[in-house]
């Protein structure tokens, strides 16, 4: 065990905690206690038009009420706007970034040409500013799913760091708030895996250390939808948190014991610390969590 662990959780306040934001909670709280280490949780608020009035304090209940307690103070992405401009002038002055003035009807949804790479079509202003990538492959060993590889010049092409909105745009703000954090192994969602090269891309530029990284199976409906905000998930059922944890390590596949279903949450926190096991864990990317509630550990 060590003390120098950090682990984090970093939930977006765009709707109640669903049992697919459980998960990697779970996930990512066990991996940080059963080593001894810190566990963080971080608000992912800087995407204001799409944050809910009091969804963050909802979620944050919930993890309290589902024995989910966190180290220090909760951080609010919508805080850290100087530290994002200050990572953003870094690499302007690396001559790395550019305006861009498409809009997301000019790209319909695939990789970015590189319109304006070498300038603004004349009459054009720009409106987002994209970072230049190469075509190094950027890799990475996944503790999950295993080693992972990809081409950004070629899959995602140059990528936007600040939005048409002046927002900094994810990728950007979660490498600086990682590094300034001091996380040292993101425990996450396999929906995220294909953001992780963009993200140890932009650590590589600014200096930063890259953590380990850990992508845990993503559930999905009975018709392969992901349990998600997006697609209207319900909040889970506080009422029973014994229940929702059970079903969380039984989706994990950490084998509990029938009876941590009615046990005290206290006995199945305890439990899920004691034996947890990274190893485990199924390596899929998606399981199906069924309407009953039981996982099924299906690849979809």
């Amino acid at each position: 065990m060590t003390s120098c662990y950090i682990g984090r959780f970093a939930p977006s306040p765009s709707g109640p905690l669903h049992f697919g934001s459980v998960i990697a909670a779970l996930g990512s709280f066990l991996q940080a206690r059963s080593r001894g280490g810190q566990w963080l949780v971080r608000m992912e608020d800087i995407d204001i038009p799409r944050v809910q009035p009091g969804a963050a304090d909802d979620i944050l209940r919930t993890l309290e009420k589902l024995h989910l307690f966190w180290d220090g103070e909760v951080f609010y992405q919508s805080r850290g706007n100087a530290a994002y401009r200050e990572a953003e002038a870094l690499l302007e002055s690396r001559q790395l970034l550019y305006p861009c003035a498409c809009t997301r009807r000019d790209i319909q949804g695939q990789r970015y040409s590189g319109h304006c790479r070498n300038g603004l079509p004349p009459g054009k202003a720009g409106r987002s500013v994209r970072i230049k990538t190469t075509s190094e492959p950027v890799s990475f060993a996944d503790r999950v799913q295993g080693v992972q590889w990809q081409n950004l010049q070629n899959e995602t092409g140059d990528f936007i760091i600040r939005r048409a909105d002046n927002i900094t745009a994810y990728h950007l703000a979660v490498v600086v708030d990682d590094a300034w954090q001091g996380v040292t192994e993101i425990v996450r969602g396999n929906d995220l895996m294909d953001s992780t090269p963009r993200q140890i891309y932009l650590q590589e530029l600014l200096g930063y250390p890259t953590p380990d990284y850990c992508h845990l199976p993503v559930a999905v409906n009975p018709d392969g939808r992901k349990i998600s905000k997006q697609n209207h998930a319900p909040g889970v059922r506080t009422h029973s948190p014994s229940r929702v944890l059970h079903n969380a390590l039984q989706f994990l596949g950490q084998g509990p014991d029938p009876a941590l279903r009615d046990a005290s949450i206290e006995t199945v926190i305890d439990w899920g610390i004691k034996n947890w096991d990274l190893e485990k864990v199924p390596r899929l990317e998606t399981i199906m969590f069924a309407d009953d509630h039981r996982a099924t550990a299906t690849q979809v």
